[in-house]
């Protein structure tokens, strides 16, 4: 056997399950049932700054009904120490197909009275709530994973210190930036409709200019450059 038949033999590629048809399938499957089923504030949160919705609870339940998931949650390590006032949990949540029994994914998440939103309560009243958010984002975890989901929705980051963090280093648009937006579209003989939609087609969300931030600014600017006027697609009613 000479050296390139022995490379193929030994790293052969592994089929795919599903053909990309199937998986396209599903995915749309998927975001046609959060688009119609899920609620906003409710099911999952959009967080200023943060790219993709937060999934929480209430959603995460949802997908696990709807994909036909039981659960099953252990606690996998506890730190209880009642003379310091220190209590850490982490959870394990595993997702069990009800029809197959086959395991379709495992979450862990943790949880201590450490982190910003409780160290300066009386930690001897929280320590149930501390064990449910353990269990909450192992769970959140697992179902991401179980209805790969994760390029959809982040980790439900509610009541996660990261959401100021995150916030602030999002920096506003600059005037600057607005009107070079405004003077490249009447370049490209683009009327204000046409850079209504354009803008809502480059950042995904429709706001007003006063609103974007720097970063979405630049998209738009760097998208311009490269914009002809077929580009725009106008939605009919």
């Amino acid at each position: 056997m000479d050296t390139q038949q022995q490379y193929s033999t030994t790293y052969n590629m592994p089929n795919l399950i599903f053909s990309l048809e199937e998986v396209q399938e599903r995915m749309n499957l998927l975001q046609k049932f959060i688009k119609e089923h899920m609620i906003l504030g409710e099911d999952y949160g959009e967080i200023p700054g943060i790219r993709k919705p937060t999934l929480l609870k209430s959603g995460a339940e949802k997908l696990c009904d709807v994909y036909g998931f039981s659960k099953k949650v252990n606690i996998i390590n506890r730190v209880e120490d009642w003379e310091k006032g220190f209590f850490h949990y982490e959870a394990k949540v595993t997702l069990i197909n009800k029809a197959t029994q086959v395991l379709e994914a495992e979450g862990v998440g943790a949880c201590n009275s450490m982190e910003k939103k409780y160290r300066y309560q009386d930690p001897y009243t929280l320590v149930n709530t501390i064990l449910k958010m353990a269990k909450k984002r192992a769970f959140i975890d697992a179902v991401l994973s179980a209805t790969r989901s994760s390029g959809i929705f982040t980790q439900d980051i509610e009541d996660l210190d990261i959401i100021k963090e995150e916030t602030s280093n999002i920096k506003p648009s600059t005037e600057k930036q607005r009107k070079y937006i405004y003077t490249l579209s009447k370049e490209k003989q683009m009327t204000e409709e046409d850079l209504k939609m354009f803008c809502q087609q480059v950042i995904g969300k429709d706001k007003p200019s006063k609103d974007w931030t720097a970063e979405e600014a630049s998209k738009i600017i760097q998208a311009l450059y490269q914009y002809t006027k077929t580009k725009i697609e106008r939605t009919t009613h």
